[in-house]
């Protein structure tokens, strides 16, 4: 590193990657963090300052009738962080800006750059790795601010704010509130409501098969084989590609068998005579897969480990920031030569000279405008760390031992093996006939034909390091093997065993994260940093759920695509959304102005209408029809603002499950729920104190008992409520235990220090309240039982705070293990808002699919790792926000109407 006497201040986006460059930089260097963005525009009211409160466009925070500018705050939690950085800044004679080398990392660098507004020498610091090498280079070789990418990320955040604020008030209107819509995350979704349309159309198709075992010989090795039936009088056997969605046969001249069918036949053919009518033998070589990028990353993890995608990006951020792998955000597949040295050497030194190609491998991205950074993402340095060498552990290890295998094997040389196809010929003593289940028409034949095939590595090659996964499980691994023995034409057979087996068709799969991440792409739909975050946002908005590892769309999800699709098919289309990517990269290259982008993307071009008039011009929309999903016979789905529900011509509503994936609800189980007696609303008394009837009820936080009211009842009047305890139901709730949980709130009693006490249960379970000081009570029985001693006692107890804060009372509902990045024990226990995870530091709530039965260690630190991710949430503040309405760019930034 430099040894003049200058002081230099180095500014990076987190605290861990701050420590990181701090041990390699030296003295002569203060390394601070940003800790992510240090403003953006505005999320609330709350956050414009007084003096644009009156602006139209300040609830967006971008002024389009001013060439789209800006309104950039500080956000409250970071000012101290501003004043910090400022101070130190000070105290430097040269500022470095080293954030990340993409578009998200280069406009942190210009906000920072232009809140600071350092009258010192100021340079950009880039690397991939984090090792004393490239930190040493990236310090030798500092370059100019690239504004053509901060346009790029402005233009970016720009479009998906007019977006957000301007189609999801629409939502709201019409579908319900707090919806939100997004410029890629209503794409994402729009993907998945179309695969579960497809899944609600299909139709299933049955068809038959027979699989024989066949003899050999004492001489051969295998001695028996397996043979599928592939055509009878020269017909091909029906399979499940020759079957359209809707179950029809679309193959031409192939005989569908039905079970019935293909038994008899196979009981005919067990007196047949088998011969070897052909062998093709075929050499094959297969290549290595290229080096990890972003999205195939995140692919491998989820099929490989389990991972979501957030999680996969949030263990290869901090294994990143810990010196242990190049940067994970990028399109490249590309290694340097210093990279490619490495991984040539270890190959050699784990598996001898013969797996190593005579020139070294060079892989060119096929990925459109791959720019983000210049290197695959591989181990770190000019020597790679086994994973046995790391000193990592839990998901850490795994992750980094992923991607060191795909490394190294990417170096490697070819694998090679060897197909064979073999075709058997299978001739009955007598014409037998069987009937085509498709048509109906009966063939008379005495020839059939079975195949078999095999396949052996005869050398692994790249294999013996790496072996890569698929979405797709009829899909087998590039090492399987199925051999086959030596088999000549003419050579003779014994039937072993005929068996038939019935199939059916099966529906297209739902997307996974690994096979969503690879439809974006496919798709050219959004960028590779940011699939994790779709996904995170469209299952934590309702949009999506998981089944298993299964994406599945809610209704809420049906009706808000279906408004998009209606009204704003522009924004939801496909290739229009990924000609937006192409825009924005054009920009991000200097191709294109930002400007006219965005007028352009807004007021509309020769393609047609721009944002502004499709929401202003949106016309009639029915609220009713667009929730509405017709299933049949009178009966349909409606989309209600406390839950999705079914409705039939007779008025009769039954509750839908949210957890019933859309293709689940047929027309035959939704005519079982209706018929189900009523337990939504049962009528089981009269209050004796009003006359007015009492009914329970199924609602939204669960089952309740309430007065019905006249219809002539004053406005003023209140029906009277509670909800049922955990130990009744709306079968067999009775008036007297309805007349208790009605007059709740119990008053047990006035403490010594003359406050009231009273028990009641809430959303979230029992508990006592003093003024405005609550407890946790250990059971809702205990709300009727609990005496005022008793009271008293639990209020002499320290209470225990927080919102991930444990019932009082209550112990850990499971103990899970260390917790594999704090090494602390984690648990389970219950909180005020429901059952969480914490290690003592930070804590997670479950998510809807997490049950406490069966939660492993392994989700555990998943969910615990998401929310470190996240952050701290920020403090409220009645101080106002710095504004910086200003788009004008520091000297280094071009002024040429971008």
């Amino acid at each position: 590193m430099p040894t003049d006497a200058k002081r230099r201040l180095v500014i990076v986006e987190s605290p861990t990657k701050a420590v990181s460059l701090a041990k390699f930089l030296g003295a002569g260097y203060i390394v601070e963090s940003s800790r992510g963005h240090v403003r953006d525009l505005p999320t609330g009211a709350a956050e414009v300052p007084a003096k644009y409160k009156g602006e139209k466009w300040a609830r967006t925070g971008v002024n389009v009738e001013a060439d789209f500018e800006p309104l950039y705050v500080v956000a409250a939690d970071k000012k101290g962080t501003i004043r910090d950085l400022k101070a130190k800044l000070k105290e430097a004679d040269e500022l470095l800006l080293a954030t990340d080398e993409d578009r998200e990392g280069e406009a942190i660098a210009w906000h920072l750059l232009d809140e600071l507004k350092p009258k010192i020498p100021v340079k950009r610091m880039v690397f991939h790795e984090i090792t004393p090498e490239a930190i040493q280079a990236a310090v030798e070789n500092t370059r100019e601010l690239d504004t053509d990418l901060v346009d790029a990320q402005e233009t970016r955040r720009i479009l998906d704010r007019l977006y957000g604020y301007e189609v999801s008030p629409v939502l709201w209107k019409k579908v319900m509130p707090k919806l939100s819509a997004g410029r890629v995350q209503s794409v994402a979704t729009r993907l998945v409501v179309d695969r579960e349309r497809e899944r609600i159309a299909f139709r299933a198709a049955g068809f038959a098969g027979i699989e024989a075992v066949l003899d050999a010989g004492a001489d051969s090795e295998p001695r028996t084989f397996t043979a599928r039936l592939s055509t009878f009088d020269g017909r091909r056997i029906a399979q499940g590609r020759d079957f359209d969605s809707v179950g029809r046969l679309v193959g031409e001249d192939v005989l569908q068998l039905s079970l019935a069918g293909a038994e008899k036949l196979a009981g005919q053919l067990s007196k047949a005579g088998f011969a070897v009518a052909s062998v093709e033998a075929k050499s094959y070589t297969r290549k290595p897969y290229p080096p990890f990028r972003t999205t195939t990353l995140q692919q491998e993890a989820g099929r490989k480990l389990g991972f979501t995608a957030q999680r996969t990006m949030s263990v290869a951020q901090e294994l990143y920031e810990r010196g242990f792998i190049t940067y994970m955000r990028t399109d490249s597949v590309t290694l340097s030569t210093t990279a490619i040295a490495a991984a040539r050497a270890q190959v050699k030194e784990l598996f001898g000279g013969a797996y190593i190609p005579d020139r070294p491998r060079t892989y060119t991205s096929k990925v459109k405008n791959a720019q983000e950074a210049h290197e695959a993402i591989r181990p770190a340095g000019e020597s790679f760390r086994t994973p046995e060498h790391s000193g990592l552990s839990g998901d850490h290890r795994r992750l980094y031992e992923l991607i060191w295998k795909r490394t190294i094997a990417s170096q490697m040389t070819d694998a090679v093996g060897e197909t064979v196809s073999v075709r058997i010929g299978a001739t009955l003593p007598e014409r037998v006939s069987v009937t085509n289940a498709a048509t109906g028409e009966v063939i008379e034949s005495g020839r059939a034909a079975f195949t078999a095939s095999g396949r052996t590595v005869t050398f692994l090659g790249f294999l013996k390091a790496y072996v890569e996964s698929h979405d797709d499980d009829d899909t087998s691994e590039d090492d399987a093997q199925a051999r086959l023995p030596q088999l000549a034409n003419g050579q003779q057979l014994e039937p072993e065993s005929l068996t038939a087996s019935a199939h059916e068709t099966k529906p297209p799969a739902r997307y996974t994260e690994p096979s969503l991440v690879a439809k974006l792409e496919e798709l050219e739909i959004g960028r590779p940093s940011t699939y994790a975050a779709i996904i995170r946002t469209i299952t934590s908005r309702d949009y999506v759920f998981k089944k298993g590892s299964a994406l599945v769309p809610t209704w809420l999800a049906f009706a808000v695509t279906r408004l998009l699709e209606e009204h704003f098919s522009k924004l939801v289309d496909y290739t229009f959304t990924a000609g937006m990517e192409e825009i924005l990269d054009e920009v991000a290259s200097g191709k294109a102005a930002r400007i006219r982008v965005l007028k352009d993307f807004y007021y509309g071009d020769d393609g047609g209408a721009g944002l502004e008039k499709l929401v202003s011009e949106l016309g009639e929309i029915d609220a009713k029809k667009l929730s509405t999903f017709s299933l049949g016979d009178g009966i349909d789905v409606r989309v209600g603002r406390y839950g999705t529900y079914l409705e039939d011509t007779e008025g009769r509503r039954a509750n839908v499950d949210p957890e019933l994936p859309p293709d689940g609800l047929s027309l035959e189980f939704a005519r079982e729920l209706l018929d189900k007696p009523a337990a939504t609303e049962r009528e089981i008394g009269v209050n004796p104190e009003t006359g007015y009837p009492i009914v329970a009820k199924d609602g939204r936080y669960g089952p309740y008992v309430t007065e019905v009211l006249p219809e002539d009842a004053p406005k003023s009047a209140k029906a009277k409520t509670g909800s049922l305890f955990a130990s009744m139901s709306l079968d067999t709730v009775t008036l007297e235990e309805a007349l208790k949980l009605i007059s709740l709130p119990r008053v047990v009693g006035v403490g010594a220090d003359g406050e009231q006490i009273t028990a009641q249960n809430g959303r979230y379970g029992p508990y006592l309240k003093k003024g405005t000081d609550s407890r946790s009570l250990t059971s809702e029985e205990q709300i009727f039982d609990i005496t005022l001693e008793q009271a008293e006692a639990i209020y002499a107890e320290p209470k225990t705070r927080g919102r991930g804060a444990a019932r009082a009372g209550a112990g850990p509902l499971a103990e899970l293990g260390a917790d594999p990045v704090s090494g602390k024990p984690v648990v389970v226990k219950d909180g005020r808002f429901g059952p969480y995870v914490t290690d003592g530091e930070t804590n997670a709530t479950l998510r809807r699919d997490d049950a406490v039965e069966t939660m492993t260690l392994e989700r555990a630190a998943e969910l615990l790792a998401e929310k470190r991710a996240k952050g701290p949430a920020p403090k409220r503040t009645t101080r106002k926000p710095a504004a910086k309405t200003s788009t004008r760019k520091p000297a280094t930034r071009k002024a040429s109407g971008k």
